[in-house]
């Protein structure tokens, strides 16, 4: 409501002209449709429920600026519109606009507080195990392949595939235990690879070896067989798979790749949304960072200053949880944009922290410019090695021996020593 009290306008139907076609019979305010879209969304209503609301609910009506015995339009406009809004970066740039607009009505504004979180999403294509992606890969190509060039694919085919590739590829429980199922993989193996091996012959027409889905049978392959010493076509054991952001779960969306995070598992991809959250002015999304699902939280971190920064949006505060958060990225986010990364930052885990045994890292003061490391004790150690961990610089401080409670006790042995990022 204190949108539309602001604005008259939040969306004009000119910034979706390239969404449509410039003929045919006038469809429903694309403009609407879009703040229509905006309030589904914070409602959580489902098409039908959106529909609905706007035929019938007056703060619907004032919010889209529609006359009281305005009809609304049917649900299935909505599924439509975002299919539009999905092709290219149309959605990117409809937000950017939104910004803009709120940023002339004075309801958003650079500085203050602002959150990131992340949520999972699902792809929509149906969850495959291995042996029936690898099944339903051949059939995804040989489609393609027959509707491109079918008479060059009819000396390939085989009697047996029709059985196998007629119909979409589903796979209960194979007898044979852990042999049957490979014997079956290695059975579809050798079917995808005839039709690469046909398809990259020199007698070929290349135009099938760039067709997309067998590019991807190429891909699968790779990702889930081997060529043994012998120089037979072997299925791959699951403890030798690529890692699961090479590797996709689904032929028909390579985009979509298997994840854990905690207790959830899924395919999809991750989305990473970022809000404002100040007390006098409305929440509002002002950042949406979609990858691939094994993608870690604090990879996206930085790119999200940036990102915030270059639409003059950077805020004084940024909370986040304990993924997206480092001491070097509260030093970046604080030194480049002047940004104050607030989050709990991982605990020691070395063995001194986790039984109270000894001093961990903490304990011990650092002298950056000289150098040197004190220990809780009062001993000065000047030795200074340099370590290099995933690409990262660290200094490592060397163990000492010291008297504790009349005791010798060292305070760090080696394999488990203190080690402060430089």
């Amino acid at each position: 409501m204190l949108v539309r009290d602001r604005l008259d306008v939040l969306f004009e139907d000119e910034e979706f002209a390239g969404l449509y076609p410039s003929d045919g019979r006038p469809g429903f305010s694309p403009g609407q449709l879009a703040r229509v879209s905006v309030l589904q969304f914070a409602e959580n209503l489902s098409d039908r429920a959106a529909a609905d609301a706007v035929r019938t609910r007056i703060d619907f009506k004032y919010a889209l600026g529609l006359e009281l015995e305005d009809p609304g339009f049917d649900y299935s406009v909505l599924s439509e519109f975002r299919a539009r809004l999905a092709e290219g970066d149309a959605a990117d740039r409809l937000l950017g606009v939104m910004l803009e607009r709120l940023v002339e009505a004075g309801l958003l504004k650079p500085g203050g507080r602002q959150r990131t979180d992340a949520t999972h999403v699902l792809a929509a294509v149906r969850t495959l195990s291995r042996l029936e992606l690898a099944g339903e890969t051949v059939r995804a190509a040989l489609e393609e392949v027959a509707e491109a060039d079918g008479d060059w694919l009819l000396p390939l085919i085989e009697p047996e595939w029709d059985k196998r590739y007629g119909r979409k590829v589903e796979i209960g429980k194979v007898s044979g235990g852990k042999a049957g199922v490979t014997a079956m993989a290695e059975a579809f193996g050798r079917d995808g690879q005839k039709i690469l091996a046909a398809a990259w012959a020199l007698d070929a027409p290349p135009r099938l070896r760039a067709l997309p889905q067998v590019e991807i049978l190429r891909q699968v392959w790779v990702h889930h067989y081997y060529w043994d010493a012998a120089g037979r076509l072997r299925w791959r054991d699951g403890r030798a798979l690529p890692p699961a952001s090479l590797r996709f779960d689904s032929p028909y969306d390579t985009d979509a790749h298997y994840c854990v995070k905690r207790d959830t598992a899924w395919s999809g991809y991750g989305a990473h949304l970022t809000e404002t959250c100040d007390t006098d002015r409305p929440e509002v999304v002002v950042h949406v960072a979609t990858t691939i699902a094994p993608v870690q939280d604090g990879e996206l971190t930085e790119r999200i200053h940036d990102d915030l920064a270059g639409a003059r949006l950077a805020p004084a505060e940024h909370v986040v949880d304990a993924a997206y958060v480092t001491a070097a990225r509260i030093e970046r986010a604080r030194r480049v944009h002047g940004v104050t990364l607030l989050g709990p930052v991982v605990p020691d885990h070395s063995r001194q922290a986790r039984s109270g045994d000894g001093f961990d890292k903490s304990a011990f003061s650092v002298d950056w410019d000289n150098q040197q490391a004190t220990c809780p004790q009062g001993a000065v150690r000047r030795e200074w090695g340099s370590l290099r961990i995933s690409g990262h610089h660290y200094i490592q401080k060397p163990y000492l021996n010291r008297s504790w409670n009349g005791r010798v006790e060292q305070v760090s042995r080696r394999g488990d020593l203190p080690v402060v990022r430089a």
